[in-house]
């Protein structure tokens, strides 16, 4: 329950068509951090999942499988939070755009062997970029911070609209919310720091929290100015965004706005107002 309430949705239609049932994993709200009963209560529950996983696939959990899945899991995510911090470089050998599409494994394939070694590949890829000036885009002249998910749909068009007026979205918090709990995964107790991981994430935290987190980002990769997309498909990213643009923008010294659109579903989208509201956020700019 850590995630947009788009998914929830679609898993419950899954589990209608196809005449099964749909398991939810709780995971407590964090104001500030989790609380032993908290993680005690989301460990036992993924605890629970192992008989549930048994009598699917009709056979006992592999003890050994399950710790080299878990190890792999947290080399993944960190090999991908390596990929990521390649982008404070300058310029940036990137975009947000690309990591977008580049997040597929670790989102899909994480645990696996597969994974890591995709990652390591990027990351080296990533690294001659960097080595020889090569960026994202032709010519950076801004660095930008994108928080919550992309418009999957509009992603060629934003892309070419900031990157032909030298606007380069270096990093985005969406993406980075894939690395930021890594090194909370353990072996030496698997479900109690599973359940560590799980709960920390951006979506399952304060706004202070996702006020901290974006000042850091902002900081930390250079970034000019913030690009908020307020996601009706994902409520729990979205709230709190009107107040997370004044303070950042306060806290950091940047530029920021607040764009409306839906990161699935395109009716939501209208080209004039989004045009329009990002053509005036980037003539602010000197």
């Amino acid at each position: 329950t850590n995630i947009c309430q788009t998914v929830l949705f679609w898993y419950r239609a899954l589990g209608m068509y196809f005449k099964v049932p749909v398991v939810l994993v709780d995971t407590p709200f964090l104001y500030g951090e989790a609380r032993p009963h908290q993680l005690e209560y989301i460990a036992d529950q993924l605890k629970s999942l192992v008989d549930i996983a048994a009598g699917v696939a009709r056979k006992k959990l592999d003890e050994e499988a399950f710790i080299n899945a878990l190890l792999n899991a947290r080399e993944g995510a960190i090999l991908w939070g390596e990929c990521l911090a390649t982008s404070k470089a300058r310029p940036a050998p990137w975009s947000a755009f690309d990591q977008f599409i580049h997040m597929a494994p670790i989102v899909a394939m994480r645990g696996t062997e597969e994974c890591n070694a995709y990652y390591r590949m990027l990351l080296d890829e990533l690294k001659d970029r960097v080595s020889r000036g090569i960026g994202g885009i032709a010519n950076e002249k801004y660095r930008l911070l994108w928080d919550n998910l992309p418009v999957w749909y509009k992603m060629r068009g934003l892309a070419s609209t900031f990157a032909q007026r030298g606007f380069h979205l270096v990093i985005a918090t969406y993406t980075n919310a894939w690395a930021e709990t890594a090194e909370l995964i353990s072996e030496t107790d698997p479900f109690f720091a599973l359940a560590q991981a799980y709960s920390h994430i951006i979506l399952n935290r304060s706004l202070p929290n996702r006020l901290r987190v974006m000042s850091t980002m902002v900081r930390e990769y250079s970034c000019d100015g913030v690009v908020l997309h307020s996601n009706r498909s994902c409520k729990s990213y979205s709230m709190g965004q009107v107040d997370l643009k004044d303070r950042v923008s306060k806290e950091c010294g940047v530029r920021a706005v607040l764009m409306e659109a839906d990161h699935i579903d395109s009716r939501s989208w209208a080209d004039g107002p989004v045009e329009t509201r990002l053509s005036a956020f980037m003539e602010s700019f000197p």
